[in-house]
């Protein structure tokens, strides 16, 4: 197996470890003691994302923080409107906010370590479904420099888990598709669709949002920490 360059996911796989960002946000929930079941988080959790991917409500400049703010905003406002039980759901956003904040700070330092180790051995670019203010994202989190290109959703108008973004990652490197691996959390939006665009794939198996399939064999390697892939 040759790598000539790798093609990263960055939501779910460099920012929180391999893990779903809804479990992520469930755990701060739980952690800052919002009573509501999983299943009205889920609901909330679902309502926000619509919310953000068909509206332009994050704008270019947006940092992370940012970001959380708006995100949290959403998400709450659903909860106190479907759970009569969180009368007041607006006094965790705060709490939220700085936790997600935290735990993203830490886990996007560690992937800047790993991937420091790869800077300079083969070229690497980024394909993300995000919102238009990656490169505002990247800046703040210091990992600017780590990339020779970005290929986000909402720029370029494709969105995961169609193969083509992927397509485009291959194009950007400028490297037979066979010699790319693509690193990414999710089976569904990463690995089935990177496959598709004929590159060698690396799984971050974490905790799903969903269970995850029975069958995985879409996925060339299959590690659990982002520091494996050092290791290949």
């Amino acid at each position: 197996m040759t790598i000539n360059g790798y093609i990263f996911d960055y939501g779910g796989t460099l920012d929180t470890g391999g893990d779903h960002w809804g479990q992520v946000i469930w755990r701060a929930y739980q952690q800052v003691g919002v009573p509501i079941s999983e299943e009205k988080f889920r609901a909330a959790y679902v309502y926000a994302e619509r919310e953000l991917g068909r509206n332009p409500i994050i704008q270019p400049d947006y940092t992370f923080h940012r970001l959380l703010d708006v995100k949290m905003h959403i998400e709450l406002e659903h909860v106190e409107a479907n759970c009569p039980a969180v009368s007041d759901a607006q006094q965790y956003h705060d709490a939220l906010v700085e936790s997600l904040y935290a735990n993203t700070i830490a886990h996007t330092q560690h992937s800047r370590k790993v991937l420091d180790n790869l800077k300079g051995q083969v070229p690497m670019v980024l394909v993300s479904n995000f919102y238009g203010n990656i490169h505002t994202v990247l800046a703040e989190m210091e990992m600017s420099d780590m990339f020779q290109s970005i290929v986000e959703s909402a720029v370029v108008g494709v969105r995961k888990p169609d193969p083509r973004i992927f397509q485009l990652g291959v194009e950007r490197l400028g490297l037979p598709s066979h010699e790319c691996m693509v690193v990414g959390d999710s089976y569904d939006k990463d690995i089935v669709p990177g496959a598709a665009a004929g590159c060698m794939t690396t799984w971050i198996k974490g905790l799903p949002w969903k269970e995850h399939p029975a069958d995985t064999s879409k996925a060339t390697r299959t590690i659990t920490k982002i520091e494996e892939i050092l290791s290949l």
